[in-house]
């Protein structure tokens, strides 16, 4: 997926999780975050920040800050890029062979998946996918946060199996060169425990870690997953 009219800026601090102040050449300017997760490892005073400007004359905010550079890393932290970038990858990549039609924001019960890919042949499969940009020391983890939502989904998933349907939980890591993801299990240890009992159930799980540039993300390698 690619963004138009990115400019670099320096970031100064995030009064709330909607909007940062940043400075652009020289002048402080209030930004939207495309992520309202924490983020408090990513953002740091004074670290470079990617942000895409508004196509719209009238927003109040008229820049989207949508990466970060940490160290030699540079982060995608746009919390709608995975699935815009998983979407491509689907539909160009075929990760599952030949003969499977892509279909977005599918309900299945009481859940929304962010995927329903059918074959040909009539099968099907539901895709959920989880967007990751905490890293420690090459080591990527999910979620920053507790996340009974995605712990939800999980549930559903393995329902989906149950019901006689292939399901997948697909992590995209928004870095690259990463050492292995595992799940936070300090901060939501629910969460590592449903991945394990997903995959006995069989759920399949997938990593992936992406080409990051201030202006695309694209899904790139397939990542080890340690439970």
């Amino acid at each position: 997926m690619n963004y138009k009219n990115i400019v670099c800026g320096e970031f100064i601090d995030r009064p709330n999780r909607f909007i940062a102040n940043v400075m652009i050449d020289s002048k402080p300017c209030v930004c939207h975050v495309k992520n309202t997760g924490r983020c408090k490892e990513l953002l740091t005073k004074g670290c470079k920040v990617y942000l895409e400007k508004s196509e719209n004359p009238g927003r109040k905010t008229p820049y989207d800050l949508i990466a970060v550079q940490k160290g030699e890393r540079l982060i995608n932290m746009d919390s709608q890029a995975p699935n815009k970038a998983a979407s491509e990858w689907l539909i160009l990549k075929k990760p599952f062979g030949e003969g499977w039609k892509v279909s977005a924001e599918k309900r299945y019960k009481k859940s929304r998946f962010d995927f329903m890919l059918e074959h040909e042949s009539g099968k099907k499969m539901y895709l959920e996918v989880k967007g990751c940009t905490l890293e420690q020391n090459g080591v990527v983890m999910f979620p920053d946060a507790p996340t009974q939502r995605g712990l939800k989904h999980i549930e559903e998933l393995i329902e989906c199996v149950n019901d006689g349907y292939e399901a997948v939980l697909l992590i995209l890591v928004q870095m690259e060169n990463v050492k292995y993801f595992t799940p936070n299990y300090a901060t939501h240890k629910e969460f590592g425990e449903a991945m394990k009992l997903a995959s006995q159930k069989g759920v399949k799980l997938m990593c992936y870690d992406c080409l990051v540039a201030p202006d695309s993300l694209t899904v790139n390698t397939k990542i080890k997953i340690v439970l």
